[in-house]
């Protein structure tokens, strides 16, 4: 009767082992999509960097900027200007830190040297000097950053990069108008638009380029399948392990 029994429990015991299988290949399936879904999550790259730390720098400098156009300005348009500049800067640095802390990137703490420069030459200008300089300073620094805000938009792979390019747009073409509003803009002074050549998508494929600096980094899909199969395999030899004690 042993035989017997003996292969009565052999296709029983084959079934086990098939499910067995069977469980954990469904569920290295279901690790495989989770991970490929994470990977692309929360990378940051060369351009998003520019756009984060383009707009902290703005702001370290045109808030100070602004607050003494709003205490020595010689026209009241540039003190009116100076201060709403000045506050709405004050927003839009908010806006940049929340978006820093949440990719885990570090932003600047203190103006580059250019810029503390820019507020050197106001502190020591006075009456339609300084409006002058107010202006033209801040009209050809917004119209720098404008485009940078634009290419970033188009090319970011981070939900929160955009969001942050869409504010700063709103910010920067508002301050562009009032700053014109004053009549002090030299046009013929501004730096000529700096756009790639005919047919070229340069400005396209810079802000597109994925070089690491501060994010997340992205998971290759080789990874992702050495994962999945080690998973597998694991699961097998634990498999074949129950079984043999069985």
């Amino acid at each position: 009767m042993a035989p017997l029994e003996s292969a009565r429990r052999r296709p029983a015991h084959r079934t086990y082992r098939v499910a067995l299988l069977l469980i954990t290949l469904v569920a290295g399936l279901g690790v495989l999509p989770g991970v490929a879904v994470a990977a692309p999550g929360a990378q940051l790259n060369a351009a998003d960097m520019t756009l984060l730390n383009g707009v902290r720098l703005a702001g370290l400098w045109e808030m100070p900027a602004g607050q003494m156009a709003a205490e020595k300005g010689q026209s009241p348009r540039v003190r009116q200007i100076g201060a709403e500049i000045s506050r709405q800067h004050g927003v839009l640095d908010q806006l940049v830190v929340d978006a820093a802390n949440k990719l885990g990137a570090v932003l600047p703490t203190d103006p580059t040297t250019e810029q503390k420069g820019w507020l050197a030459e106001m502190q020591n200008a006075t009456g339609a000097r300084f409006d002058q300089i107010f202006v033209t300073r801040l009209r050809v620094a917004h119209g720098k950053i404008f485009p940078v805000i634009g290419a970033v938009r188009a090319s970011t792979r981070d939900a929160t990069v955009r969001k942050l390019a869409d504010e700063a747009n709103k910010f920067v073409s508002d301050h562009m108008q009032m700053l014109e509003s004053t009549g002090l803009v030299r046009w013929q002074q501004l730096p000529p638009a700096a756009l790639p050549p005919a047919q070229s998508d340069s400005l396209v494929a810079a802000a597109a380029a994925n070089v690491g600096s501060g994010g997340g980094r992205e998971v290759s899909t080789t990874v992702v399948w050495v994962v999945f199969l080690l998973a597998l395999g694991t699961g097998g030899i634990a498999t074949f392990r129950i079984l043999r004690r069985n």
